[in-house]
């Protein structure tokens, strides 16, 4: 029993370094261009209004690993460009992606992420949503001095896809009929066009070649949903720890997620049963948050999950040979990697 448990912590804490190792990989080539990003990231934060800043900054304090603006980072340098621009776009794509947790969290209820309470937990609904609206907006301004309507286009559009895939998510809650296919929607739309985004923009950036942007773009998709594909295996097989957020919380939010979806298709009836009546719980027991959380992992639904997400990876990886040789290049297939081996 001893040796078993001795086992077991040495290959979480080998998995765990090897995580930081890989990360501090994909940085590496990008490492000033990503401290430039975080100076400005601060800079552009700057408001008159005291309860802007205080939140803004107890954001940037979160951390958070920042992987789509340092694939803006990546897309533009493995591109050869040769002016500063990606340095502003790679906030403007973070500072979308922030602005969306500020309103998912309100939205979900959520309470913890990233280790820390969340904005709407730690001051209320209505700041979170409005400095998430400030966010947004900042981002916008920042894309007007990039100066650039091609990348303007992509953005307005991405962003409204976000929108109707945190909608779509919204009509899919509590509901044990999702499918597989519903769900491809909501992580394409809510996630997968953001990494499309800033793939295309560091190469548009660039001024790269049409087939080296169409690469990168479609590098994007696929990469973001092989990163949503895992993030949703970690939700029933994670350490919250490791996670910042609890295990379950997806369950608990009435989210159908894959590993969910899988196991309420190929379930006993009365697994199928439990399922759906956590999914439309009023308040979500720890009890019943547990016996699903068994059943999903006792289903093959994870496993299934995490074959999809490789699958996917490999595609990603595959359109980063249009791409001349180059650090770069080595990180964009590090994060790759990373994607479907992360543990948080």
């Amino acid at each position: 029993m001893h040796s078993t448990l001795s086992n077991c912590l040495s290959l979480y804490f080998y998995e765990f370094q090897h995580g930081i190792e890989m990360y501090q990989k994909i940085r590496e080539p990008v490492e000033n261009d990503f401290q430039k990003v975080n100076k400005f990231i601060v800079e552009q934060l700057h408001s008159e209004v005291s309860l802007v800043e205080s939140i803004g900054h107890y954001i940037v304090e979160a951390g958070g690993k920042r992987m789509r603006p340092i694939l803006v980072l990546l897309a533009a340098k493995g591109s050869g460009i040769e002016s500063e621009l990606h340095i502003p776009m790679a906030a403007v794509i973070e500072f979308i992606h922030t602005a969306t947790l500020l309103h998912d969290d309100v939205v979900d209820m959520s309470l913890l992420r990233r280790g820390r309470p969340t904005v709407n937990s730690e001051w209320n609904n209505p700041s979170s949503v409005l400095v998430g609206d400030f966010i947004y907006s900042r981002a916008f301004q920042i894309l007007v001095k990039i100066s650039d309507m091609r990348i303007m286009e992509i953005i307005a559009n991405t962003t409204n896809k976000i929108a109707e895939g945190e909608v779509l998510q919204l009509i899919e809650k509590s509901n044990p009929e999702s499918s597989e296919e519903s769900y491809m929607r909501v992580i394409t739309n809510k996630t997968a066009i953001l990494f499309q985004a800033a793939a295309q923009c560091g190469a548009i950036l660039a001024k790269s070649e049409s087939n080296t942007e169409k690469a990168l773009q479609s590098f994007g998709m696929q990469l973001g949903i092989a990163f949503q594909l895992i993030d949703d295996v970690l939700d029933y097989s994670g350490n919250a720890d490791e996670l910042g957020k609890n295990i379950g919380d997806d369950l608990a939010e009435g989210k159908s997620t894959l590993p969910l979806i899988y196991a309420l298709r190929n379930g006993s009836d009365s697994q199928r049963d439990a399922i759906s009546k956590s999914l439309n719980a009023e308040k979500l027991s720890r009890n019943m948050l547990e016996n699903v959380i068994e059943i999903v992992q006792n289903s093959g639904g994870i496993d299934y999950t995490k074959t999809l997400a490789e699958t996917r990876a490999e595609s990603a990886a595959k359109h980063l040979n249009s791409l001349p040789a180059s650090k770069y290049r080595d990180s964009l297939k590090n994060m790759v990697e990373f994607s479907i081996t992360r543990k948080s």
